[in-house]
């Protein structure tokens, strides 16, 4: 009878512990959420206010008109949809080639991809932004796309993952005949789901995220993605906090949403991969 008691105890302390750790990561949406529905009196109240006293749902009407959100939240859906799927496709592709064909330079073509990742954002940033001015993509989709389109992290990603298959399957398809892209496209792809899982949902994070590139490219509202246009709100004087933490709330949703919908293959994927 001891050790059902005891066995019972460990699990309470794992689930009070499990609990708190969840409170704390949820804790700063909460509360953003609590101040989007607050007037700006109670959120610069030296009190704390942990619920407002009416709830202030006109901020999220009020947000809506300050900037163009509709065109913005399309921008950042067509920028994340074309991001992901083109590093999901291009990435696979190289990861592949570089895992399981043998060629004239691989090694050092590797080593160049790989090198990207040790060289800081801001130091190609001018470069690519003189190659979008000169192909007159400016205040475009095209050149808020253009420089996510491949990814050295997606590369390395899917590497490791197709190295990581047995040859004998490889060797299985030549003897049945299929060419090199069967052999990627319906014996190796597939295997490799809960990495491509990953790669997906780190693509769609960091492009919905991203704000340096977009605030260098499109300066002009309309052609904003989300990101760029939080913040252009948060930096007019004086800011209205209420109306800030009301798009912010607005703009995270659908990753959010995302995020819930995926998070069992988001879990998996990452358990498979390696990452932490």
């Amino acid at each position: 009878m001891a050790r059902p008691r005891a066995r019972r105890g460990s699990n309470l302390g794992a689930h009070l512990v499990l609990g708190t750790g969840a409170v704390l990561v949820a804790f700063p949406f909460l509360w953003l959420l609590v101040l989007s529905l607050s007037t700006d009196a109670e959120v610069r109240a030296a009190t704390p206010v942990l619920w407002p006293e009416v709830l202030q749902w006109g901020n999220y009407a009020e947000a809506l008109e300050r900037i163009p959100f509709l065109d913005q939240l399309q921008n950042s859906v067509l920028i994340t949809v074309l991001r992901t799927v083109s590093q999901v496709v291009l990435c696979s592709m190289a990861g592949y080639a570089f895992a399981r064909m043998r060629f004239r330079g691989r090694a050092l073509l590797l080593a160049l991809v790989l090198s990207i990742l040790m060289v800081p954002t801001q130091a190609y940033l001018l470069p690519q932004y003189q190659i979008i001015q000169d192909l007159g993509l400016l205040n475009t989709v095209g050149g808020l796309v253009l420089p996510g389109l491949f990814s050295a992290f997606g590369t390395f990603l899917m590497y490791t993952a197709f190295l990581a298959m047995p040859h004998e399957l490889e060797e299985a398809a030549r003897i049945d005949g299929a060419s090199t892209w069967t052999i990627f496209w319906r014996v190796m792809f597939p295997l490799v789901r809960p990495t491509v899982g990953v790669l997906t949902i780190t693509a769609a994070l960091w492009s919905w995220n991203e704000l340096l590139w977009p605030l260098v490219v499109s300066p002009e509202s309309s052609a904003m993605p989300l990101s760029a246009g939080l913040a252009t709100l948060a930096g007019k004087r004086p800011v209205d906090y209420p109306v800030v933490m009301a798009a912010s709330v607005m703009a995270s949703a659908p990753m959010i949403i995302l995020f819930v919908l995926l998070q069992r293959r988001v879990v998996d994927g990452l358990a498979s991969s390696g990452l932490r």
